[in-house]
């Protein structure tokens, strides 16, 4: 459960964004997202690959 303090004064809204950027913050919404959908292990690897050259390619574009 998340529990924002609220200081005595403090504006709604800024508790609402400490509250929101605490809640992004955990991961339910992505993780939630992620299970919608099932992936074949065969997929996901793919994936896992194209990212990894993708970012092999970024880095030797810095050097």
């Amino acid at each position: 459960m998340i529990v924002v303090p609220v200081k005595e004064g403090e504006n709604i809204d800024k508790a609402l964004k400490k509250f929101k950027r605490k809640f992004e913050k955990t991961g339910v919404v992505k993780e939630l997202r992620r299970r919608q959908c099932f992936d074949k292990p065969s997929v996901i690897k793919r994936n896992q690959k194209i990212r990894a050259v993708y970012l092999q390619k970024l880095q030797q574009e810095e050097k």
